[in-house]
């Protein structure tokens, strides 16, 4: 089933309407979609490279909007909602245990899922559910979603299609190094 969900999404990256596809997947995939909007994104900007930063402004304000529903979700809505969600992706029994230092670490979390492969929707339902403030979990998503978009549609737009392959095997990975680096950086400049 998640390999047609894949196709269809695919698929709509053609369709005249791209762009209302594109905020709706982005919007959903915040807080329940297990495809990425990058699925999206990536054909879209290879067939017109002159919309990049349109396509990641779309998506950007929609996959932040649609963290607020996550946010949602895991405030008022997480023993009926969030927590199914969370276990069908693997996540629910580890919650109890992170969400006591899941706050502690609130900003770092938010950023990291923001910007890596890890499931965007997980941290937007753990921000409401532990409590974390809604404006630091807003900035947080308007800075790590705008990181990750924006990283895309500039790869996309200065090298088209020869970077493709770049940015869906290794573009994750890089963004876990980048953020390693930069914790590391701060956790120095702290204690040093």
């Amino acid at each position: 089933m998640l390999s047609r969900i894949y196709n269809w999404t695919l698929r709509m990256a053609e369709h005249r309407q791209a762009l209302w596809v594109l905020a709706a997947v982005s919007f959903i995939e915040s807080s329940v979609f297990p495809i990425p909007p990058d699925v999206l994104m990536i054909p879209m900007i290879l067939a017109r490279p002159s919309r990049a930063w349109l396509i990641a402004t779309v998506a950007l304000v929609a996959s932040v909007l649609g963290g607020l529903l996550g946010y949602a979700i895991g405030a008022f809505a997480y023993e009926e909602i969030g927590l199914p969600i969370l276990n069908a992706l693997g996540k629910g029994d580890a919650m109890a245990a992170f969400s006591t230092r899941f706050n502690d670490f609130g900003f770092w979390a938010v950023l990291t899922a923001g910007v890596t492969p890890f499931p965007y929707k997980v941290i937007t339902i753990m921000s409401g559910w532990t409590g974390m403030p809604l404006a630091t979990f807003m900035a947080t998503s308007l800075l790590a979603r705008a990181i990750r978009f924006f990283l895309v549609a500039a790869l996309l737009w200065k090298f088209g299609a020869p970077i493709r392959d770049f940015i869906e095997r290794r573009l994750g990975l890089l963004m876990i190094v980048f953020v390693v680096l930069l914790f590391g950086g701060f956790y120095l400049t702290r204690f040093l």
